[in-house]
C-alpha cells in the first residue's frame, strides 16, 4: 500500500475520491489511477441565508464520507490528500462540521483557497494531456466557483477563480427548474460581470488549446455530441442550440436530452449558462473534455511532496526572494528552532508536521521587513495568512501567520483558540531562535535547551554564556516574565 496514494476532492456539488498507484518509469515517477468513487453531494444546495450549510447538506456529505473511509481504511496518513474547496469556504458554520467530517473519513481534511484549487485543476488536466508547448486553457466550473487558468507545460500562467458555479447558479435562476429565455439572459449576464474582471488579460496572454476539467464540460460535451449539436468538441453554436431547447420545453428534460446523467440534470442549467458567458467572453472557439482536473493534480501535489519537488519547499523559496528577505538569517533560525523542538516527543505525524511548519515559519518570519521594519512580524503575519501560497491550505497559511505574528512581542495578541500544546512549544522554540540569532551571527554551540511538561517550561541556559551575553541574558528573563503572564509555568534556570 506503501505504492498507492489517495486524494479526496470534496467539491461543491460532487465528493471524488481517486487512487493511484506509483509506477517508477526511467527514473521518472507516473501515477495510474486503479480506483476511482465519485457521489453526488450538492453540498452547495444547502446553503442557506448567512451561507449557513443545513443539516441535510451536512448528513449527505457524511454519508459519503464514511464509505469513502472505509476505502481508505489501512492507508498511511501521509499517502492520503483530501482538499475541500468552495462550499467549505464559505459556509458560516464549517467549524462546527468539520470535526464531523473528518472523523468520517479518517483524515484531515484541507480548506484549500480558490488559486490553490486552480493550480491544483491545472496541474491535474497538464499531467493527463499529451507533453506540448502550446499555452492551454482550462476551464473548470464546479458547484461553487469556476476557476479558469493559462497554462504551459505542467506550469501555470494566470489563475483565477471566480465565485459562480453550476450548483449556485441553478439555485439563484432557476430555482424550481424552470428555464426562460429571460432567466437564461440574466444568469448569462451575471457570469459575463463576473468574466469581465480577468477577460482582457485573459485574451490578451492567448491560447492554442481549450479544455473542459469539470462535470459540467464533460456533461454539455456528451449531450452536444449525442444530440447532434456539435460534431466535435464543445462549440458556441452547439450550446446555443441546446439553450434554445432547453427554452423552448422549459426544463431540463433527460428523455429529450441523449448523454446527459441523472446526476447531472438538476445543474445542466446553471452550468451552461456560465459556458456561454466564458466562450462569449474569452472568444473561445471550440473546447475539448481535460481529464484529471483537481483530484490527479492532488495526486501529482502528494508525489511531490515525498521528493524534491514539494509545492510548498518551491513557494517559501520564492517568497524569500520575492520578499528580499535574509536567506542566511532565515536559515540560522530555523536550525536552532529545529533543534530546540527536536527533543519533544509526542504523536508522529503531529511532529513532524509542527516541524515542517515551524521551519517554513522561521525561513518567513522576516518577510514583513520588505513593507517596514516596524511591527515587521504584523506585515509578515499578514502576507503569510491573505497572500496566494501554491502547495499551502488556508489551515497551514493561517498557522504560519500565527508563528509570524508570535514570534517577536507580547503572547497577549495571539488567537488562542484550537492552540496544541506542541504548538505553543513550537512557537517558544521559534521566539529563543529569534532571540539567540539577533546578532545575526552563527552560534558555535547552542547555549540553552528546553523542557517541558505539561503547563511547566524550563529553559535551562549556559551560565559561563549568560555571563558573557548580557542582552541575550535579558531577553530570556523578558520571555520568561511574557510566558508567565500568559499562563504558562516557565522558569529560566542556569547551569
Amino acid at each position: 500500500m506503501d505504492q498507492l496514494l489517495a486524494a479526496v476532492d470534496l467539491g461543491s456539488n460532487s465528493f471524488r475520491l481517486s487512487i493511484g498507484r506509483v509506477v517508477q518509469h526511467e527514473g521518472n515517477a507516473q501515477i495510474y489511477a486503479i480506483d476511482r468513487l465519485k457521489e453526488s453531494v450538492r453540498l452547495a444546495a444547502g446553503l442557506g441565508p448567512g451561507n449557513v450549510l443545513d443539516d441535510g447538506a451536512m448528513e449527505r456529505a457524511i454519508t459519503v464520507l464514511k464509505r469513502y473511509g472505509e476505502r481508505l481504511s489501512g492507508f498511511p496518513t501521509d499517502n492520503v490528500r483530501a482538499v475541500a474547496t468552495n462550499t467549505f469556504r464559505i459556509a458560516s458554520n464549517i467549524s462546527e462540521f468539520m470535526p464531523r467530517a473528518e472523523m468520517a473519513l479518517g483524515f484531515p481534511i484541507e480548506i484549500i483557497a480558490g488559486h490553490e484549487e486552480a493550480r491544483l485543476i491545472y496541474s491535474g488536466v497538464a499531467n493527463e494531456l499529451p507533453p506540448s508547448e502550446n499555452h492551454r486553457l482550462v476551464i473548470d466550473i464546479g458547484g461553487g466557483s469556476t476557476e479558469i487558468i493559462i497554462g504551459k507545460g505542467y506550469e501555470p500562467v494566470k489563475l483565477a477563480s471566480l465565485y459562480m458555479g453550476c450548483v449556485s447558479f441553478t439555485q439563484r435562476f432557476f430555482a424550481n427548474g424552470h428555464i426562460t429565455a429571460s432567466r437564461m439572459e440574466q444568469a448569462q449576464l451575471a457570469a459575463r460581470r463576473e468574466l469581465e474582471s480577468i477577460s482582457r488579460l485573459y485574451r490578451k496572454a492567448g491560447w492554442q488549446e481549450a479544455y473542459g476539467s469539470s462535470g459540467t464540460a464533460k456533461g454539455l460535451l456528451a449531450i452536444l455530441h449525442e444530440g447532434g449539436f456539435s460534431a466535435k468538441g464543445i462549440t458556441l453554436a452547439g450550446m446555443e442550440q441546446l439553450k434554445a431547447l432547453l427554452i423552448k420545453e422549459g426544463k431540463v428534460n433527460i428523455n429529450t436530452l441523449p448523454g446527459l446523467k441523472a446526476s447531472r440534470a438538476p445543474v445542466l442549467a446553471g452550468g451552461l449558462a456560465i459556458m456561454l458567458a466564458a466562450f462569449q467572453e474569452l472568444k473561445i472557439a471550440t473546447m475539448q473534455a481535460g481529464e484529471g482536473a483537481l483530484r490527479v493534480g492532488v495526486l501529482y501535489d502528494l508525489l511531490g511532496r515525498d521528493s524534491k519537488h514539494d509545492k510548498r519547499e518551491q513557494t517559501v523559496r520564492q517568497f524569500l526572494k520575492r520578499y528580499n528577505a535574509d536567506a542566511h538569517q532565515a536559515a540560522r533560525v530555523r536550525q536552532i528552532a529545529l533543534d530546540l523542538y527536536s527533543p519533544f516527543a509526542t504523536e508522529k505525524r503531529e511532529k513532524e508536521d509542527l516541524a515542517r511548519a515551524l521551519g517554513w515559519a522561521a525561513d518567513l518570519h522576516e518577510i514583513g521587513m520588505s513593507i517596514a521594519h516596524t511591527d515587521y512580524h504584523k506585515h509578515s503575519a499578514y502576507i503569510l495568512e491573505h497572500a496566494d501560497m501554491p502547495g499551502f491550505s488556508n489551515d497551514d497559511q493561517t498557522l504560519l501567520a500565527w508563528f509570524a505574528l508570535g514570534h517577536h512581542g507580547k503572547l497577549g495578541k495571539l488567537n488562542t483558540s484550537n492552540v496544541s500544546r506542541m504548538q505553543w512549544l513550537a512557537l517558544l522554540c521559534l521566539r529563543l531562535a529569534v532571540v539567540l540569532s539577533r546578532r545575526r551571527e552563527n552560534l558555535p554551540k547552542l547555549p540553552v535547551r528546553v523542557e517541558a511538561r505539561g503547563n511547566s517550561i524550563k529553559v535551562v541556559a549556559s551560565k559561563s554564556w549568560l555571563e558573557t551575553h548580557a542582552l541575550s541574558e535579558y531577553s530570556l528573563r523578558a520571555e520568561a516574565s511574557e510566558w508567565k503572564r500568559s499562563g504558562f509555568d516557565f522558569v529560566l534556570t542556569e547551569t
